[in-house]
């Protein structure tokens, strides 16, 4: 038997996404990096917003994001939404 998730408060913050939001968007692929991927849409749930390091992220914000199989992916900030509750069923 599973609980039922509480939806829980989002605190006052700047940051766009928290760690544990579940999100949409596109996959982010490097230039270099389009010979052998693609970008694909995915939705999942936030495991680090940015880099970690001051200053990296000032041109391109990236978040982290897990998907169902455990994977996980990066993408720009900007190309990333809140998923819905409706997108959950």
């Amino acid at each position: 038997m599973t609980t039922p998730r509480k939806p829980r408060p989002r605190p006052r913050t700047d940051a766009p996404f928290l760690v544990g939001d579940r999100v949409k968007g596109t996959t982010y692929v490097t230039p270099e990096g389009y010979r052998h991927e693609r970008r694909e849409p995915f939705e999942g749930v936030v495991v680090q917003v940015g880099s970690g390091y001051a200053g990296v992220d000032a041109e391109q914000a990236f978040v982290w994001v897990r998907l169902a199989d455990h994977t996980e992916r990066q993408a720009l900030v900007v190309e990333t939404e809140l998923a819905s509750e409706a997108d959950d069923k």
